[in-house]
């Protein structure tokens, strides 16, 4: 579908693979604060609950069909993006994760204003010859990105030390505020008066859900009576399963995390690598105490006076069972860290401040020259 020529509202691509977890509520926060300001948006996508939801926001969703992974597929992904590309002509292409950042880039190739949000950086998530072939491309396309968006400054860092030459801007996590609050836990999540620990995310290995299933049974010769709720899906469902000990519950995917955050007496992401995690940030809006790996973003997601308690080394079942186990028997300082955690979330990491954020940054690459549609190039598609 071809824009009006009449219309002078700028139009935003945001190109996304995966369609789920945290990539998943950044994009329709984003959808939401510019459909609000009056843009055009565009969300391209391989179908799911994003899809869905976006056009309820009222964007314009585009099927793009596209693996999680890189693979023999990805020469046809790109040209289904060109095609994709030559009927929506954006003038502002913003690719989130790694996926959609590495076939946007080779479908846009700088012709227009194109933002790259890593969302975590691709080599992190895998070793040996495949990390080094993701950290190349990483290096390769960044000549294709007019700005990398990192969400914490840890993330930044993460890719310079990597060798990644880009025009980087640190923009924040941020939750709607209004939206995660205290409140009474429901009964069906606090059935008992035993302490309980939830784990809010994907399953599978960045999060780290085996890691502290190794930590539990030493968390239970401590706290004996504590539960463990682990509250989502993902691939590693079935042999987090197989892992776990007595008094942990899988709950499966949840539309909605607050009663499980509002029963919780600790919130622990043990990731194994972020950019900056959702999660402890809905949980302290919530005014739950968290309890994170020390991993990017996790010490700019937290006050400062909270490192000393609520950060652990990653990969460190031991001193997570211990930290862990220390919390849950300390309900004061439980309470205090749930307090000013909340405070912090509505001060630094509300939804409106990062919106608005990205919105300037748009405005500074859209800025100062004519707004351009894409052209189509035949070279792209072949």
């Amino acid at each position: 579908m071809h824009r009006s020529a009449t219309d002078p509202r700028p139009r935003v691509l945001h190109l996304t693979q995966p369609v789920e977890g945290g990539v998943a509520r950044v994009v329709l926060d984003l959808v939401k604060a510019q459909l609000t300001a009056g843009l055009r948006v565009t969300v391209a996508c391989p179908g799911g609950e994003l899809a869905a939801r976006a056009r309820d926001l009222g964007a314009e969703v585009r099927e793009w069909y596209a693996d999680r992974s890189p693979g023999a597929g990805l020469p046809d992904e790109v040209r289904r993006l060109a095609r994709l590309l030559d009927e929506v002509r954006p003038e502002l292409v913003h690719a989130h994760s790694a996926k959609a950042g590495l076939a946007g880039r080779l479908a846009v190739r700088g012709r227009v204003p194109t933002v790259f949000q890593p969302h975590a950086w691709s080599f992190e998530a895998v070793d040996g010859a495949t990390a080094a072939l993701a950290l190349r491309w990483e290096r390769w396309g960044a000549r294709w990105a007019h700005r990398v968006v990192c969400v914490s400054e840890a993330e930044r860092a993460t890719g310079v030390r990597a060798g990644i030459r880009a025009r980087y801007t640190v923009v924040p996590n941020g939750i709607d505020t209004a939206h995660f609050t205290p409140g009474p836990p429901t009964p069906d999540e606090r059935s008992t008066g035993a302490p309980l620990v939830v784990c809010v995310g994907r399953l599978c290995r960045q999060k780290g859900q085996d890691l502290l299933l190794r930590a539990w049974p030493e968390v239970l010769r401590r706290v004996p009576g504590a539960r463990l709720a682990l509250v989502g899906d993902g691939p590693d469902r079935d042999a987090l399963g197989r892992l776990a000990p007595a008094r942990v519950e899988f709950t499966g995917a949840v539309a909605d995390a607050r009663p499980w955050y509002r029963a919780a007496d600790l919130v622990v992401l043990p990731s194994r690598w972020e950019g900056m995690a959702l999660a402890p940030l809905e949980a302290m809006a919530c005014g739950r105490p968290v309890l994170v790996t020390d991993v990017d973003g996790a010490r700019e997601s937290l006050p400062p006076t909270h490192a000393a308690h609520c950060l652990v080394p990653p990969g460190r079942p031991g001193a997570l069972a211990g930290a862990v186990a220390g919390l849950l028997l300390d309900p004061e300082l439980r309470a205090s860290l749930g307090d000013r955690g909340r405070r912090h979330v509505q001060s630094t990491h509300d939804v409106r401040s990062t919106a608005e954020a990205v919105a300037e940054l748009y405005r500074e690459l859209l800025g100062g020259r004519p707004l351009v549609s894409f052209e189509r190039r035949e070279s792209i598609h072949s």
